[in-house]
């Protein structure tokens, strides 16, 4: 539907404007209380060979567009390293394989972080930002995606 199309266009189109639109529901729809400081945005990071191919990272732009209309800030502390794995059109239990997604934290890390991404599928990919962080000291670690992929 609408949602997929939106996604469609801003990760696959480049048509950066749209991450605007997608920030200004999340932050309408969004529990109270959830986007407030002192937390801060951390965007899950896209392998750096897809962003190279895109010339953006998408989850980048919507956790900037929802910076500007929340006054959080975004703090780029995650990296995605290892293969560059294809999460589209792969089964719960590959996406969910141990290995699959490598994620490390890099530079500080906020104390209380809300993960942003386009889309939530299985949720293997903000596990995986979430156990990086944690394990880094982050206290509260929650999220908040676009778009909820239904089985």
């Amino acid at each position: 539907g609408p949602a997929r199309a939106l996604v469609h266009a801003l990760k696959f189109r480049g048509a950066l404007g749209v991450a605007d639109a997608m920030a200004a529901q999340i932050v309408a729809l969004a529990p109270p209380g959830l986007l407030t400081v002192p937390v801060a945005l951390v965007p899950v990071p896209t392998h750096p060979w897809r962003r190279r191919l895109r010339g953006f990272d998408h989850a980048e732009r919507l956790a900037a567009a929802i910076g500007e209309r929340t006054g959080l800030t975004v703090t780029r502390c995650l990296a995605r390293t290892g293969p560059a794995t294809r999460q589209a059109g792969s089964s719960r239990a590959a996406r969910r394989a141990p290995g699959r997604l490598a994620i490390r934290v890099r530079g500080d890390p906020p104390l209380a972080a809300v993960l942003v991404d386009d889309v939530h599928t299985t949720g293997a990919t903000l596990e995986a930002c979430a156990r990086a962080l944690r394990r880094t000291g982050v206290r509260t670690v929650r999220a908040v995606a676009y778009a909820r992929a239904l089985s």
